[in-house]
């Protein structure tokens, strides 16, 4: 385990810009290294372009750092399981979709149990290789008409059994020294279009968004941090997504929801959003985001990113600040052998049901 308190200090003690960026490949080239080092974004996010081997991708984070001064930067990475997930086979296991955990046989909790220990060995293969944020678990309630983007990324149907498993999940990654990040706060599962490829309007009624999509984040308002939907939300505001809308900011995701931690953006290069990145990037910043992330590891695109984006300051500072040093213990003693042996009786008794 790296020295993860004193980093975490230093780190917080250090001027950074309120963005998370990617890279292109699986090494830094020249280019990026004088960029980050100039830019000096808060965190960074890896792609299954940038994963070849553990002791490439462990190279690959250190370098990281190193361009910030060498401190514990966060680094993220999508690993749900399923269709998401980042680092796999054959150095890495193929982890199941998060739907796979509902209905794990008994009636005694084993499926939250489950869910957990899931999440945990995914932190263990994670920290492992010097990646300490996962964006998972996915809150998202399904609903009819909802597009496939979402599908078996979601726990249930059902907001409760979301919120509970969701929790498991988050529990077992902090558990393994791994921060989880909720999504796609204040909910995509009703969303009928890819936000990855067009914009999203959700038409209904505040009263059905607050029983179901806004419920499991509102049970889990106590995590660290989420990511919002670029999804508009046309009872609260009709003419922007959630990651632009201060509306949707300060009185859904802040109010009603409650959540009080570091409030992330989705994907900037998504299509989902207008105008250019900088712009983008303003908006998020401007609507209440802390941080605002972007994926695709394009140069001229991440210029354009640092350029709409400020240091790390204010209240953002502080909830970014309290977010990293919740992982600052390290992991929880965890026979990672064992516990797979586990996961794969418990799915084998599910199928078998």
């Amino acid at each position: 385990m790296r020295q993860a308190q004193g980093g975490r200090q230093e780190l917080l003690r250090q001027v950074t810009r309120a963005c998370i960026l990617g890279c292109a490949g699986t090494s830094l080239t020249a280019e990026e290294i004088a960029f980050f080092k100039d830019a000096r974004p808060w965190g960074f996010i890896l792609f299954k372009r940038n994963i070849d081997s553990p002791d490439q991708v462990r190279a690959l984070t250190e370098a990281l750092r190193a361009t910030v001064g060498g401190t514990d930067a966060p680094v993220l990475v999508d690993q749900e399981g399923g269709r998401v997930q980042r680092l796999g086979p054959p150095h890495w296991p193929a982890w199941p979709p998060a739907r796979a955990f509902a209905g794990v046989p008994g009636d005694g909790g084993e499926d939250a149990e489950m869910a957990r220990l899931g999440a945990r060995l995914i932190a263990h293969d994670l920290a492992g290789v010097g990646i300490d944020v996962a964006c998972l678990p996915v809150l998202d309630v399904p609903a009819a008409g909802g597009h496939e983007i979402i599908g078996d990324r979601a726990y249930a149907g059902d907001p409760a059994a979301v919120a509970r498993l969701g929790r498991a999940a988050a529990e077992g990654l902090m558990a393994g020294g791994v921060l989880p990040v909720i999504k796609h706060i204040p909910g995509h599962g009703r969303a009928g279009a890819d936000s990855h490829l067009t914009l999203p309007v959700v038409d209904a009624t505040l009263r059905e968004l607050e029983t179901s999509d806004f419920a499991p984040f509102r049970a889990l308002a106590d995590m660290p941090m989420a990511m919002t939907a670029h999804v508009v939300y046309a009872a609260i505001d009709d003419g922007r997504p959630a990651t632009t809308s201060p509306v949707v900011i300060e009185q859904v995701i802040r109010g009603l929801i409650g959540f009080d931690g570091l409030l992330i953006s989705d994907d900037l290069s998504m299509r989902a959003l207008s105008g250019g990145v900088t712009d983008r990037a303003r908006a998020a910043l401007a609507a209440g985001c802390d941080v605002v992330l972007h994926c695709n590891g394009d140069m001229d695109e991440m210029r354009e990113v640092a350029a709409g984006t400020q240091p790390l300051g204010g209240r953002a500072e502080s909830r970014a600040a309290d977010a990293l040093l919740r992982i600052a213990g390290g992991a929880d003693v965890f026979d990672a052998e064992a516990g797979r042996a586990r996961m794969t009786a418990a799915l084998a008794g599910r199928r078998a049901a």
